[in-house]
């Protein structure tokens, strides 16, 4: 029910969108969010949106440098990603939550981001 998609390899300084794509049920309740991991680290939350409304929220070492938006028409969210340093290298999951609770009950298959020094 999650796609996320468009990691790859790009030079430090270098951007990079990931998309997440939504399907079969209505995420007009939940919030979405991007978590990262890294190998040999645990996975870590990066960016969380509200799907209605829009309000965000970012992981220190993140902001100011990523965005999280959401396009309701395509049932989507995006993670825009701008100058990305090594440490940003990671498998990239999407994931969603009902507003009020505590767990992330849906996750995408997760997608690589590796940024060279």
């Amino acid at each position: 029910q999650l796609q996320a998609s468009g990691g790859g390899l790009v030079q430090a300084g270098g951007s990079l969108r990931l998309s997440c794509a939504a399907s079969g049920r209505t995420f007009s309740n939940y919030a979405m969010a991007w978590f990262r991991q890294a190998p040999g680290k645990e996975r870590e939350f990066v960016a969380r949106i509200r799907w209605s409304g829009g309000s965000t929220y970012y992981a220190v070492s993140v902001k100011g440098r990523f965005t999280i938006s959401r396009d309701n028409a395509k049932n989507t969210v995006y993670l825009q990603m701008n100058s990305l340093k090594p440490e940003d290298t990671a498998v990239y999951y999407c994931a969603a939550k009902v507003v009020t609770g505590l767990e992330y009950l849906y996750w995408g298959q997760g997608t690589q981001v590796t940024v060279s020094s």
